[in-house]
């Protein structure tokens, strides 16, 4: 399913089987879920420079073939333990591939540890094609081994809801109640991680979205509402996943002091202005920018601890662009998966 233009709905094409370069394996794709992202893409908010491109970021495949790398290539130090690099390029392994598909190794945010701040960075389903598709090229080495006990489907989510839930729930620090706004994929995943935490978790969903509101009490949240409400108490922190920049001052006014917003999406719209006042006594704004390897390696290390569940509806790989509508329209909980197995 190709990306041709902002606007165009999804086509179906043949293409034909990619073949992998030096230090790329070929997979032969199980699952992929469906990101915001891919309709900030389709939407043209983010831009693909190079169409046409297969779109799709959170991919489960099965290393159907493996290339060597010609020559050992810059990672300041962030590349996967000999071992992960060997099991990532076993044929017949499964593996999943996330949004961060390639970096430099070379300049001073890879080699500070903030890879995922690359300028030169490469991301799957949008530099590179992504896993709309029957089979997928991914460089091994930004490919991880996937926890056993996760279904294809189910472990489809973490690979982008769950790691830039887990990269946002981190930059909140110690806090104890923690705000959620918009409670879809990436949601539904940071609540499971924040009860096992102990942490308290404040749910923000659409005004009026009863059955949303009901989904995340059914997942420990101690309080839902509309984010047209105010908690019933002062948040320690709040995470920001819609792309609805006017939610950023209505969260940073229901901060205690010393608390801290979380802006977890790719794209936003405008955030009006908002008086000092709400800013004071310390609060504070940030962005989550993608994701590094080492997020990955721990947040799929904790999950089946947890153990983290997804809920999920699946679709059929020509059905793709009837799942992007559906997360735009807010017709389902949880995460939307399509199935290729």
């Amino acid at each position: 399913m190709i990306f041709e233009r902002p606007g165009a709905p999804l086509r179906a094409v043949e293409m034909r089987l990619p073949r992998p370069t030096p230090g790329q394996v070929l997979l032969r794709v199980r699952a992929c879920a469906v990101c915001r992202t891919d309709l900030h893409l389709l939407d043209g908010e983010v831009e693909i420079a190079t169409p046409p491109r297969v779109l799709g970021h959170q991919i489960v495949g099965i290393v159907e073939a493996a290339e060597p790398p010609l020559a050992a290539e810059p990672d300041a130090g962030a590349a996967p333990s000999a071992e992960a690099l060997a099991a990532v390029r076993t044929p017949g392994a499964r593996v999943g591939v996330p949004w961060l598909g390639w970096t430099d190794g070379e300049c001073a945010w890879c080699r500070s540890g903030r890879e995922n701040l690359c300028p030169n960075a490469r991301f799957t389903g949008r530099d590179i094609d992504g896993g709309m598709a029957e089979y997928a090229v991914a460089d091994a080495r930004f490919c991880f081994p996937l926890p056993e006990g996760y279904p294809d489907e189910q472990a489809a989510p973490l690979l982008c809801a769950g790691l830039i839930g887990y990269r946002s729930l981190r930059m909140c620090g110690r806090a104890r109640r923690v705000g959620l706004y918009g409670f879809g994929a990436s949601a539904h995943i940071v609540a499971q991680v924040c009860r096992w935490e102990g942490r308290d978790i404040y749910a923000f969903t659409r005004p009026g979205d009863e059955a949303g509101q009901a989904f995340a009490r059914e997942l420990g949240a101690v309080w839902a509402g509309g984010s047209d409400e105010a908690p019933p108490e002062p948040l320690d922190a709040a995470i920001v996943f819609a792309p609805v920049g006017p939610l950023v001052p209505v969260a940073l006014r229901a901060l205690a002091p010393g608390g801290t917003v979380v802006c977890a999406g790719i794209h936003m719209s405008d955030i009006p202005s908002f008086p000092y006042s709400a800013l004071w006594q310390e609060r504070s704004i940030r962005s989550v920018a993608n994701l590094t390897r080492r997020d990955g390696e721990e947040f799929l290390a904790l999950a089946p601890r947890i153990p983290v569940q997804t809920t999920l509806t699946t679709y059929a790989l020509e059905h793709a662009g009837a799942a992007l509508e559906d997360l735009r329209h807010g017709r389902f909980t949880g995460a939307a998966v399509i199935v290729l197995a």
